[in-house]
């Protein structure tokens, strides 16, 4: 069945190209922010969609965190139940715990 509300919602997010050539890009911004999502059409055709900044960043984030779902998942199929530790990492190198203590650490890291 047809969500009617959901084709309303698209008929009115839709902005033909020639308001912006009228001058109207400030109220077309206006009601972005005020919508959340606009359309804009050339010749009947969509050619680019308006978002607020506030919008794009959380689609980035999404998009971010569903790419961190997908290497988890991918992780968890993958599993073989084998670890190693910090510890053992370093001794590979031949260091120790020690050796790094004092080593500074950028962007607020902190193992302890």
């Amino acid at each position: 069945m047809l969500n009617y509300m959901s084709i309303n919602n698209t008929l009115d997010s839709l902005i033909p190209i020639s308001r912006f050539n009228k001058g109207e890009a400030n109220k077309i911004f206006d009601e972005v922010k005020e919508s959340g999502c606009k359309i804009v059409v050339k010749n009947n055709v969509p050619a680019c969609v308006l978002i607020t900044p506030e919008r794009y960043k959380e689609i980035i984030e999404m998009m971010e965190d569903l790419h961190l779902l997908s290497v988890v998942a991918e992780r968890e199929r993958n599993d073989t139940g084998y670890r190693i530790s910090f510890e053992d990492v370093l001794a590979k190198d031949g260091r120790t715990l020690a050796d790094i203590e004092d080593v500074p650490m950028e962007y607020g890291v902190d193992f302890e």
